[in-house]
């Protein structure tokens, strides 16, 4: 690979995720690191700064461990050249179903941050209403 590897500790400014939390995502599979040096500290690449990105997004989303893996796994073989039409086919099936996931995920999020706005907005008035 003719990718810039990074040691760990600037993966972590990168992402702004914990040294912890990166070995813990390599641990398990998730995302490990595509080599390591000499000394055996662990090396990443830009694509696994970006593989992290991706777990980042579905952390929030209530994305189960094993909800990760199988959609890194989609979203790996999609990207492999030797990726059949036949298997494609069903992957972008799957990924459809992870986009819908998504999608009711998100709208519930929005609807707890309207919640909460309304709430904001609710304590603001009382504030208000007692400061005159």
């Amino acid at each position: 690979m003719g990718q810039v590897r990074m040691q760990i500790g600037e993966v972590a400014e990168q992402t702004g995720l914990s040294l912890r939390t990166i070995r813990y995502y390599g641990e398990v599979g998730l995302a490990p690191p595509t080599a390591r040096s000499s000394g055996g500290f662990r090396l990443y690449t830009d694509d696994d700064v970006a593989r992290l990105r991706v777990i980042m997004r579905m952390k929030p989303l209530d994305f189960s461990l094993e909800e990760m893996r199988d959609l890194l796994e989609i979203l790996d073989r999609l990207s492999a050249p030797d990726t059949s039409g036949t298997e494609r086919a069903g992957l972008l099936d799957r990924l459809a179903d992870y986009h819908h996931l998504v999608q009711e995920r998100t709208a519930k999020i929005r609807a707890r941050l309207t919640d909460a706005e309304q709430f904001t907005a609710e304590l603001s008035a009382e504030l208000d209403s007692h400061r005159c």
